[in-house]
């Protein structure tokens, strides 16, 4: 087992790889190629990629460090990325810095311009990932607020794109009480306050906005508003951080305007103590009105340039993270993407997903679950209900009943679960009847994901894991998880699936119809609409 490190012109040395191999902190680019081991697969990366994941078998690339927008890419495809990579062999790779890897040829090579760790701390994935989370990220100790976990989420996004109003939202509030559902969190989206960086809600919408949060309180709900660390241009606050030198700037010492996937606006320098002072000031007097947190979106911003000027120099990685960390502030948070920070009390959802049945929709959502949980990411949340892509979810009449049921029994078993289309606007009687069941299947196994929730706080484990964390050779089953460490899942992933096959690992396991299976084996289970086919392991 050898690791080669050279150059990207030079050979360096050849080093063997059953210790710890560090690259001393260089200029130059550096070329670290790995021999994979036999059977060796790999997760970690970005949380895009987890439809690819375990990386080993066949040819795959990822840039760490490419933070710019590709042609017809949505402008916020991006999610968690993390400079970690681990292996079904108990290896794994770290960097401080982005890198770029290769899987090819039963090799993994890595291109890095600052030091990088390489070693092998056990036989397991589980090994790999608990010694590099201990090292790198460890747990913070705290979870997210229990209501994030125990209640639904509710986001205005589908049913009031770019056009909230304090009427719409308590209706929207109402109606969820009035379907029999749980009341939770409610997320108001864009466009709740005047402009983008005027963190104050626009009153021609929300008239008596401590009004409205009082009566949703009053209702049992909590209440979060979004934000993005952008300035609409030519706004108050814009002259105002302008002439504090708080924004980006570009080489030529001008305020940087930069595009984003609402336009163009001016950017936070989240480097300077000051901007950082100016936003907490701004959103501590939305607290004072009854705010409970915020949505902190918009953390992936593609535009920082290598000559930009800032109090602190920051690449668009830097930015991700100092986004993130700002949002610790808050204990009710919510990212989308972020760099680094596993380990940390932090919500992190996927990214807005379409009405698809394919690699793109629903069958991504298990693969990037369990991708969150193995860069550290254990509070996850797998979008909004039927998909959070505005276009795929406008038109009623085009809702797959179907498919956003399938949908809620994946999320049914997450850590978090998060409506916003509102169900009785898109479902029949017999799929709200299929819908209410995942919920009420959701409620039976909270004391689970409770367990596993504080788990990850103190252990920094996700709660969510592949076959593979405690299973050996189920590196390609992707499309069925673990809860924790004892309850397998194994929803229906495909339209008009009647049957499904399952893996029973090692053990006793009985199943949520009460049939007990010995492992290991793979099996046929039915999976009608109301069914989440689950799978206990017996003491």
């Amino acid at each position: 087992m050898n690791v080669e490190i050279s150059r990207t012109m030079d050979v360096l040395n050849t080093a063997d790889a059953t210790k710890t191999d560090v690259v001393s902190n260089v200029v130059d680019k550096f070329v670290t190629t790995i021999r994979l081991l036999e059977g060796e697969r790999w997760w970690g990366g970005t949380v895009i990629d987890g439809i690819y994941e375990p990386f080993g078998k066949q040819v795959f690339t990822r840039d760490l460090s490419e933070w710019t927008q590709k042609l017809r890419e949505v402008p916020e495809a991006s999610n968690q990325s993390s400079p970690l990579l681990i292996s079904t062999c108990g290896r794994y790779v770290w960097c401080k810095e982005p890198f770029k890897f290769t899987f090819a040829d039963r090799t993994l090579s890595i291109e890095h311009s600052s030091s990088l760790t390489f070693t092998k701390v056990g036989d397991k994935l589980s090994d790999a990932y608990k010694y590099a989370c201990n090292k790198y990220f460890p747990p913070s100790g705290r979870s997210i607020p229990a209501d994030l976990i125990d209640k639904p989420q509710y986001n205005t996004w589908i049913e009031m794109p770019y056009a909230p109003t304090q009427n719409k939202v308590e209706n929207y509030a109402r109606q969820i009480l009035e379907l029999g559902m749980p009341s939770g969190i409610i997320m108001i989206d864009d466009k709740w306050s005047p402009d983008y960086g005027d963190w104050t809600f626009d009153i021609s919408r929300f008239p008596k906005p401590r009004k409205m949060i009082d009566s949703l309180h009053e209702q049992g709900f909590r209440v979060m508003l979004w934000l993005v660390p952008f300035i609409s241009p030519d706004s108050e606050n814009f002259r105002y951080l302008e002439k504090e030198n708080l924004l980006l700037r570009s080489v030529n010492g001008e305020t940087a305007i930069r595009r984003w996937w609402n336009g163009l606006s001016a950017v936070l320098d989240l480097s300077h103590p000051k901007a950082i002072s100016w936003l907490e000031e701004k959103l501590d007097a939305l607290r004072q009105i009854g705010v409970d947190g915020f949505k902190f979106d918009g953390g992936d911003f593609y535009e920082c340039h290598n000559d930009d000027i800032s109090y602190e120099s920051m690449t668009s990685a830097e930015f991700c993270e100092r986004w993130a960390k700002f949002g610790l502030r808050y204990s009710y948070n919510e990212f989308r993407a972020c760099w680094k920070m596993g380990g940390q009390p932090l919500a992190q959802r996927l990214r807005d997903k379409p009405q698809s049945w394919g690699v793109e929709g629903l069958q991504s959502l298990i693969p990037e679950i369990i991708a969150q949980g193995l860069i550290g990411h254990a509070f996850t949340c797998p979008d909004m209900i039927g998909g959070g892509e505005i276009e795929s979810m406008q038109n009623a009449n085009s809702i797959d009943q179907d498919f956003f049921i399938r949908y809620a029994q994946i999320a049914a078993l997450c850590p978090m679960m998060q409506f916003s289309t509102l169900p009785h606007r898109v479902l029949d009687k017999e799929h709200m009847k299929a819908l209410i069941c995942a919920i009420r299947t959701r409620e039976a196994h909270l004391p689970t994901i409770q367990k596993f929730a504080l788990n990850a706080a103190n252990t920094g484990e996700p709660i969510v894991r592949p076959m593979s964390y405690h299973y050996d050779h189920c590196e390609d089953i992707i499309d069925q998880f673990l809860l924790g460490d004892r309850i397998i899942v194994a929803p229906a992933l495909h339209k008009y699936q009647k049957q499904r096959s399952v893996y029973i690992p090692d053990g006793s396991w009985e199943s949520d119809d009460k049939i007990i299976f010995d492992g290991p084996t793979t099996i046929i289970v039915d999976t009608p609409l109301d069914r989440i086919p689950i799978f206990t392991k017996k003491m």
